[in-house]
Parts: C-alpha cells; sequence; structure tokens
C-alpha cells in the first residue's frame, strides 16, 4: 500500500487570476500558502485474482476497467498512467470538500503522486502540478485555474506568477516564524457550514472574461486586474513582515472579488463581516475561494477571543490550522 499526504490551501491574494481567460490576455498573479490540514490518498494493488478497480470517496466504485470509473480525477489520473487493474483507491480528508481550500487539486495531487511511487517513477512535484493542470483544465475541461495544483505539489508560501502561454513560475516565500505566528493569530478562519461548488461560480467569471460582448466582461476583468495588483501587494506586506496592511487589503481584494458576480457572496456573510468589522476591529476579510460559503476567514488585530465567540454564537466556530511547509509527499510505502 502507497498512502500520500497532500496540503489544503488558503489564498492570500490574486485568486482567480489563475484561469486561461484571464491569464492568457493578462497574465495571472496569485499568493497563496498551504496549511496543515490533508488529503490522503490510499493505492492499493489488490489480489491477481481478483482484477476488478475499486474507488472509495464519498461513494464506493467497483468496476472492470478504467473507463467505467465515474469519478473523473481517478479516471484520468489512471488512464494518463496505463493503470488499468488490480487497483484499489481510497480518500480521506481532514476537512470537507466544496468549502473552498483547494480539496480537488490536492485530491488529484495526492493520486498522482501516489501512482508515480507506484511505478516507481521519480518525479519533480512541478511535473505533477502539470499533469493535474492538464486532467482538470485540457481534458475534463472544468473552468478550474493553476492555482491549487501548483499549491499541493509544492506546500508553503508560494507566489505563482502564470505568463500569458500558461507558464507558471513558483517563487517559494520565505515567511520568519514570528510572521507565521501572528498570521495564526490574526488571520481566524471560521466554517460557515455551507458547501459549495465553485464550478457554477467560476464558469460564471469565466465565461464574462472570455467574452467581450456580455455586459459584465469590463466589470470582471477590471476587478481581476485590480487583484492582481492587490495579490502582489499582499506578498510585499508579507515580505515587509507588515500584516495589519494585508488585512486592510485583503478588504479590498473582498470588494472587487464580490463585484464580478452576485453569487459569490451571501448576504448574510455581507451584514456579518459588516457588524464584525464595527465590533471587533476586523481590518479585512473574505470567503476562502471561489465563493459561495465554505471559510470565512478574518482578520482580527485586538479582539480575537471575543471575536471566536461572537462568530461561534452564529453557528462558525473557528477552525484552527497552521501553515504546512510541505506540498504532497508519500507517507507509507509497504511496495517496498
Amino acid at each position: 500500500m502507497i498512502i500520500t499526504r497532500t496540503p489544503f490551501r488558503i489564498t492570500l491574494g490574486g485568486g482567480g487570476t489563475d484561469l486561461p481567460s484571464f491569464y492568457e490576455e493578462h497574465g495571472g498573479y496569485v499568493f497563496s500558502m498551504c496549511i496543515n490540514k490533508y488529503m490522503y490518498v490510499m493505492l492499493n494493488r489488490r489480489s491477481v485474482a481478483d482484477r476488478k478497480i475499486v474507488i472509495r470517496y464519498s461513494d464506493v466504485e467497483t468496476v472492470n476497467t478504467v473507463d467505467e470509473i465515474r469519478h473523473p480525477l481517478a479516471r484520468e489520473a489512471l488512464r494518463m498512467h496505463g493503470v488499468h487493474e488490480n487497483i484499489e483507491l481510497t480518500s480521506i480528508a481532514d476537512m470537507p470538500a466544496k468549502t473552498g481550500l483547494g480539496s480537488s487539486g490536492s485530491y488529484l495531487v495526492g493520486l498522482l503522486t501516489a501512482i508515480h511511487a507506484y511505478k516507481r517513477e521519480p518525479v519533480a512535484m512541478e511535473q505533477i502540478a502539470k499533469e493535474a493542470c492538464r486532467i482538470e483544465m485540457d481534458i475534463l475541461k472544468e473552468p478550474v485555474g493553476k492555482q491549487d495544483q501548483y499549491m499541493a505539489a509544492l506546500g508553503g508560501f508560494q507566489a505563482l506568477e502564470i505568463d500569458r502561454d500558461g507558464t507558471v513560475r513558483a517563487e517559494s516565500v520565505p515567511v520568519d516564524f514570528m510572521t507565521v505566528s501572528e498570521l495564526v493569530l490574526k488571520a481566524r478562519i471560521y466554517y460557515t457550514g455551507i458547501q459549495r461548488s465553485a464550478t457554477a461560480v467560476l464558469k460564471n467569471q469565466d465565461e464574462a472574461a472570455r467574452r467581450k460582448e456580455r455586459a459584465d466582461h469590463k466589470q470582471v476583468v477590471d476587478s481581476l486586474c485590480r487583484i492582481k495588483e492587490i495579490g502582489k501587494g499582499i506578498k510585499k506586506a508579507f515580505d515587509d513582515c507588515d500584516l495589519d496592511a494585508f488585512g486592510r487589503m485583503m478588504d479590498e481584494h473582498w470588494q472587487h472579488k464580490k463585484s464580478m458576480s452576485k453569487s459569490i457572496s451571501l448576504s448574510v456573510l455581507d451584514e456579518l463581516y459588516d457588524e464584525v468589522k464595527l465590533r471587533f476591529g476586523v481590518l479585512g476579510g473574505k470567503i476562502i475561494g471561489a465563493g459561495g460559503g465554505g471559510f470565512f476567514m478574518l482578520y482580527c488585530p485586538g479582539k480575537g477571543r471575543e471575536l471566536d465567540e461572537y462568530m461561534a454564537s452564529k453557528g462558525m466556530p473557528r477552525i484552527n490550522c497552521m501553515p504546512a511547509r510541505e506540498g504532497a509527499k508519500v507517507v507509507t510505502d509497504l511496495f517496498e
């Protein structure tokens, strides 16, 4: 059995500029960090007498051929690498799916890492990220960007520059212990209890950015251009160890992001956000990921404990996490 561990991620700035509909015209930029919440993928070789493929996730599939697999990421990853039989896959996650933490990218990168280990093929993590992007973006035609795959593969804090031709240049950003400690203390994360697919939100953004005849085309593109610049400013705030500046820029980032679509935020969260800014001195916040639910990050420099109690009273408990330095890795290989 092979077990891989792959981190989830939180976008700190530039989210949405990693979609080809934007970066092919303007270039993309995302600053993001991985957290110590993980996707685990277990790959086991079944008995030679039983040539079926078994996939366990929120459902269980037992099939005779790869083509019969309903889980699109598992199907295409196995097909890409010519793994056709005697395989059992199981995935377990620390966090719920469809909550904006890049779970699909983490699953796919973890699975590809396991497949390469199974085939005894040493591979650079950047190559695994490229394979994951090819599966999601080129083969499955999902309206996703390149952030999640690269973050899951590389880990840590990363600044991702995306050229117009789709080339990704990843810069590992060193963040010292004191800054990490301040970030964990002040950038507090709450679970809204709302699970949603990012596909609908991203598809609308993708189409608006591509189709110049749409009424909202200019609004979406202008907002993404500003979000890209804010992302670079947020990275500089981390370089300067000025996290309060990050908090203030996160507020501007969120205002531009919400302006792209009514489905990105929810009225109840908008009202809550305005209230916590007034009552607890929150400088900035946002829904993590594409929007519509999932996790809510609030930057609160001074009244964190009171904010936690208030958010819990609204049914939104705080989630404690730390940055994760490592990307996807094999943690167990019993085939050795």
